[in-house]
């Protein structure tokens, strides 16, 4: 990207040390202009800026990444998805919701930057599991309607835990990935079969399997 412009970018994350780490990584190609770690500072940093491309997080505090392009602060500003999440339905919710492409946080610095300027561009961009996901949402394969009506019903929190409890984690393992209790976890987990009204782990995992939500 050193024959052209420099894509202007704000980078959202609700940890700052990723975003420090994002910096490091493509501000050599890409001229970041900011960082936001919530709904409410990501859209006040779009609309003061005005970037090119957002490179935005799936699940943050305020609402989640959907909800910063709901408010749709700049009308000409890109959408990249940058997450930690390979989830169908997160993959699925967030391209409904107006993100140009989804990468997951394994991806290379290099590759990070070809990805930001081909989403500038206009082009659409997916790490290449994910592609399928998009791929088979739209041939029918997926039944958004009936996934989305699903998890509608769980909270955030819920969905963390049912898709690790669903991948075979362990109450502690869960608790530990996620910060909390393990009496928590159970809270939650109670809620989550009530909600889906199934009456186990097993039946759980069989669930999401069917929704590809692992």
């Amino acid at each position: 990207m050193t024959d052209r412009r420099r894509v202007r970018a704000v980078v959202v994350d609700d940890h700052a040390m990723f975003r420090s780490g994002v910096r490091a990584e493509i501000g050599h190609d890409v001229e970041v202009l900011a960082e936001a770690g919530d709904v409410a500072e990501a859209v006040a940093a779009i609309r003061e800026h005005r970037p090119d491309v957002v490179l935005l997080d799936v699940h943050l505090p305020g609402g989640g990444g959907v909800e910063v392009m709901r408010q749709n602060p700049c009308p000409d500003t890109r959408y990249l998805a940058l997450s930690v999440s390979d989830a169908a339905e997160d993959v699925i919710g967030t391209i409904r919701g107006g993100a140009r492409g989804y990468v997951t946080k394994t991806i290379t610095g290099p590759e990070l930057v070809a990805a930001i300027g081909r989403v500038s561009d206009g082009d659409a961009v997916f790490s290449p599991r994910l592609a399928g996901f998009v791929l088979d949402a739209f041939a029918g394969s997926i039944e958004l309607a009936a996934v989305d009506e699903d998890l509608d019903r769980l909270t955030e929190r819920e969905r963390e835990v049912m898709r690790l409890i669903a991948r075979g984690y362990s109450y502690k393992e869960v608790a530990k990935e996620l910060f909390i209790s393990i009496k928590t976890v159970e809270t939650h987990m109670s809620s989550v079969l009530r909600k889906l009204q199934l009456s186990s782990r097993h039946e759980l995992t069989r669930w999401a399997s069917d929704r590809r939500l692992l």
